[in-house]
């Protein structure tokens, strides 16, 4: 395609203001910067809610008011997470499949994640991707790891995933695998043929330099606080819109269109 689609994860689970005094936190805050960055060009909300404290939660009536914000603001595709935060069970990062979302993150196993981890078996991933699909969700096989590769090609022979697969590679998690261009094409030669795939580089060197490793392999590029919260060395993004509008015009120097939210949707077969 001669698209790219560009994601935006504009809060995450573990950024704070202490980290960039502009992030977004409340539901309102959320669906006005995820509607920011749709205008700017993104096609895809990966959506973290806060709760009153501004702590990551998975509460179903957070998801519910923030999705119903953006839907009165914009036409963006929304994709939850399933992910949560560390330290949640998988019982608490599952509730938000139930507001049937057009996308979820579904992790595709155990990682690092600085001095903590977040366990992902695959019993667990097999109850993520049931529910999912009995939703008819499109899941987002995140993998921070190249077993995590081969964990999703379990997923897909017991017909738990159906095409069209899209795959977010996590790369540069502390503790992780780091980015380096030569990981990430070895990553999308394990990937099932015809998968689209969109890379994550983790903090603001490797956010970059992922957005310039996805364009000549083919892939699409996500950006957003929940990545990175600066747009240089030492300064500060002033917001989520911004640092769509860096990889708009990475993406059209390199010749590309920039997908639509109804261009996202006839891809994935999105309900």
């Amino acid at each position: 395609m001669d698209k790219i689609v560009i994601t935006c994860a504009v809060t995450g689970a573990e950024t704070t203001r202490e980290h960039n005094p502009n992030l977004p936190v409340t539901p309102q805050e959320i669906a006005d910067a995820a509607c920011e960055a749709r205008l700017a060009g993104a096609a895809i909300l990966h959506l973290h809610v806060r709760d009153e404290k501004s702590g990551p939660t998975q509460d179903v009536k957070v998801f519910s008011q923030a999705i119903s914000l953006i839907r009165k603001k914009c036409d963006i595709v929304v994709e939850v997470t399933t992910g949560g935060a560390v330290g949640m069970t998988p019982e608490e990062r599952m509730q938000p499949i139930t507001l049937e979302p057009e996308m979820a993150s579904l992790d595709c196993g155990t990682v690092n994640f600085g001095n903590d981890y977040i366990v992902n078996t695959l019993p667990v991933m097999r109850e993520f991707a049931a529910a999912m699909k009995k939703h008819r969700v499109r899941p987002t096989l995140e993998c921070f790891d190249l077993s995590h590769v081969y964990a999703s090609h379990v997923l897909i022979k017991e017909g738990l995933v159906e095409p069209p697969y899209h795959y977010g590679l996590v790369l540069n998690v502390p503790g992780g695998v780091k980015y380096e261009p030569d990981v990430l094409e070895f990553f999308v030669r394990k990937l099932p043929a015809g998968s689209f795939w969109t890379v994550m580089g983790i903090g603001g060197k490797a956010s970059l330099m992922a957005m310039h490793g996805a364009i000549p392999l083919g892939g699409f590029i996500r950006v957003g606080f929940e990545d990175n919260v600066y747009y240089s060395k030492g300064v500060l993004a002033k917001s989520n819109a911004q640092l769509v509008e860096r990889a708009v015009r990475i993406s059209r120097e390199a010749g590309l269109d920039i997908a639509q939210p109804d261009d996202v949707r006839k891809l994935f077969k999105l309900r």
